[in-house]
Order: structure tokens, then C-alpha cells, then sequence
């Protein structure tokens, strides 16, 4: 009885150590796809610029959702209210 619950808990070890493992692989992942995808962001707009110095007439304004307004600057004092 005793031996099947230390292979028990040695079986539980494993999985904990390969949930782990396998969990740090996946948070690497996730930042290295955030890091490429905020990359991608900044050459597009790069690149949008770089069009749109060469050809202003052909640059399409940025879109926009419709329902939600332009970001902007709100000053903390002001939520405090």
C-alpha cells in the first residue's frame, strides 16, 4: 500500500514538473509573439509614413471603429473628481 502511494506521489511530481516546464515554454512564446507583433505595429506605421510622404494623395486616412472615439490625453486630476 505504502509503494503505491509514493509512485503516486512521484507520478504527481512529473506532471507537476512537465505542467511547469511546459507552462515557461508558452509564457516565452507569448513574448516573443508580443514583441514581433508590437515590431510589426511600428513598421507598418513606418512604412504608412514613408508612403504617404511619397504620395500624399493615395494615403487613406487612418480607420476607425465606429462607436469609439479618438484616444487622448485625460489628466489624472480630472478622473479624480
Amino acid at each position: 500500500m505504502l509503494t503505491l502511494q509514493w509512485l503516486l506521489t512521484g507520478a504527481a511530481v512529473l506532471l507537476a514538473v512537465a505542467a511547469l516546464v511546459r507552462a515557461r515554454r508558452a509564457a516565452k512564446r507569448l513574448e516573443r509573439l508580443t514583441e514581433s507583433y508590437w515590431e510589426l505595429r511600428y513598421e507598418h506605421g513606418q512604412l504608412r509614413a514613408r508612403v504617404e510622404r511619397l504620395d500624399p494623395s493615395t494615403a487613406q486616412p487612418a480607420e476607425t471603429v465606429p462607436g469609439q472615439g479618438t484616444a487622448s490625453f485625460v489628466p489624472l486630476s480630472s478622473l479624480k473628481r
